[in-house]
């Protein structure tokens, strides 16, 4: 079984939450409050830590005031053809 944790799918998935947050000129406390959860969350999602689910990155994308179609458009290019799960 292939780790996605690590994979360059979710890594660029992780970048592109982090450019999104920048752009809305927010700080993961500031995310963490229009997400009504700890800084913590956010810090360990943008680290790598922590994936996200499909509803998840619904929500995410929301706070971010953004499609989540966007986010993951960046994750689909990046991950490889032969990617197994």
């Amino acid at each position: 079984m292939a780790k996605t944790i690590r994979s360059s799918g979710h890594e660029a998935l992780r970048d592109a939450l982090i450019a999104a947050r920048k752009h809305a000129a927010l700080t993961q406390a500031e995310l963490a409050a229009r997400l009504r959860c700890h800084q913590s969350f956010v810090a360990r999602v943008e680290s790598g830590e922590r994936r996200v689910d499909v509803i998840e990155l619904i929500v995410l994308a929301r706070a971010l005031e953004i499609g989540a179609g966007d986010l993951l458009s960046a994750a689909e290019a990046a991950t490889e053809p032969d990617h197994r799960i």
